[in-house]
């Protein structure tokens, strides 16, 4: 019989062992800790929370709510141990590092059908299954490995360069136009400034606070320049960069400066701002780029990063079950697939160990249902056209509905997505047992 093997003890690839194992099935679940650590973990433990603890808002009106929700659905051990270890956080549920790495640890080490190896895995054979889960700062023995033998030296991502995302119906469309440049294509949203807008935007991003750079990360970013430092090089580089006219006319006329924006998703739901990659705070990000015009009253959607993370190019390499389409004894989850956040890591992991749970039954894998956050997730990642860079939940991906209230077509979409998410579960357990 094949060995079941994961990579990574953070969220998902210990959600994913203990998915495997509810069903019956044996896994070896590695992580290269105490024997190496990254550059940001320094606890023994599994599932160890380097970043913010907390897990996002609670209520289902909003995404992360509505994947914890979705997540429950499935069983997940990572939703129901933070419940147990929570701290008052206001509405959104915040976890005790130290107790939340602890318990999931504990019911690893319980769980008779886990093995956890604690070494480095530098290969992986053809003849078992693997669930790579080994996160955002993976050893470097194991993506060389994967950029030789796996990806033919391509599709291996090394730092995020990520541009805020805004929802397409908050933007103020008679602040711009569709069009693109040297063409009659509608591809992009041209947000104007003129020249006293484009000064007040500028000057409010030069002064801008940033987010620190972690020492590991000092010289990441020579190849892609956060649009703040670009714009330091003088008041008029962003003219000749980013913010370019050149090939754009408004009422016949070549506009100051412009803001394109470009759809990040096939239902055009989602806008990114191109090249507006950027190490400034959320905080600041939200009010430097609401001084364009057409986003003063925007939504965000996701907001712009630019750190060290290993990710793949999921779109040329999975399928919708998060498997190699070329070496379909391996599997992906967690963060190097490009999804972001402790949640949706988790939630991927729970998804690999269901679908391997039916491969190794000798059932037929499952798609997820429609209109679900985590199948937005996944579509995202595996179908997304063009560049691709890591996302977060955010009702973008989910399917939309018509209410001009947003609380209360938050709430439909959501209710939709549980519905959806409790029916599938009830076939997969139908056809699993």
């Amino acid at each position: 019989m094949q060995k079941i093997n994961i990579i990574g003890g953070g969220l998902a690839g210990v959600e994913a062992a203990l998915c495997l194992s509810r069903y019956g099935l044996k896994v070896n679940l590695f992580d290269m800790k105490p024997e190496k650590f990254s550059e940001v973990h320094k606890n023994e433990n599994l599932s160890e929370i380097v970043c913010s603890n907390s897990f996002g808002n609670m209520s289902i009106s909003t995404s992360s709510g509505l994947l914890k929700k979705e997540m429950e659905i499935l069983d997940s051990e990572v939703v129901k141990t933070a419940y147990s270890v929570k701290v008052d956080a206001g509405g959104a549920l915040a976890v005790d590092r130290e107790k939340f790495s602890y318990e999931m640890t504990q019911k690893v080490k319980k769980d008779n059908n886990i093995n956890i190896v604690r070494r480095v895995v530098e290969k992986l054979d053809n003849e078992n299954i693997w669930i790579v889960a080994c996160g955002p700062l993976c050893d470097n023995s194991l993506t060389d490995y994967l950029q030789k033998e796996v990806f033919d030296n391509k599709f291996l991502n090394f730092f995020d360069a990520i541009a805020p995302i805004v929802y397409t119906d908050s933007i103020d469309t008679s602040k711009g136009f569709w069009g693109s440049r040297y063409s009659d294509d509608k591809d992009y949203f041209n947000c104007i400034l003129n020249e006293d807008e484009y000064n007040e935007f500028y000057e409010n991003l030069i002064s801008a606070e940033k987010v620190k750079v972690k020492e590991f990360e000092q010289n990441y970013f020579e190849a892609c320049l956060p649009i703040e430092e670009i714009a330091k090089r003088g008041k008029q580089t962003l003219l000749f960069g980013p913010l370019k006219p050149v090939g754009l006319e408004y009422n016949s006329k070549r506009p100051f400066a412009v803001v394109q924006l470009r759809k990040e998703n096939r239902e055009g739901s989602l806008l990114s701002l191109v090249g507006f990659q950027t190490k400034l705070t959320y905080k600041e990000q939200k009010r430097v780029f609401s001084l364009i015009p057409a986003l003063k009253n925007a939504e965000f959607a996701k907001l712009g990063s630019l750190h060290k993370n290993t990710f793949i190019d999921s779109p040329k390499l999975l399928n919708h079950f998060l498997q190699l389409k070329n070496r379909q004894n391996i599997f992906f989850a967690g963060q190097i697939t490009g999804v972001e956040g402790y949640m949706a890591s988790a939630a991927t992991g729970i998804f690999a160990g269901m679908n391997i749970a039916l491969l190794v039954k000798g059932k037929n894998m499952m798609n997820l249902p429609k209109n679900t956050m985590l199948n937005g997730l996944v579509e995202y990642i595996t179908t997304k056209e063009g560049e691709f860079q890591p996302m977060s939940e955010n009702f973008g991906l989910v399917e939309p509905i018509k209410m001009k209230n947003k609380k209360l077509r938050r709430e439909k979409q959501a209710e939709i997505a549980i519905e959806h998410m409790k029916k599938w579960r009830e076939d997969y357990e139908s056809i699993i047992t």
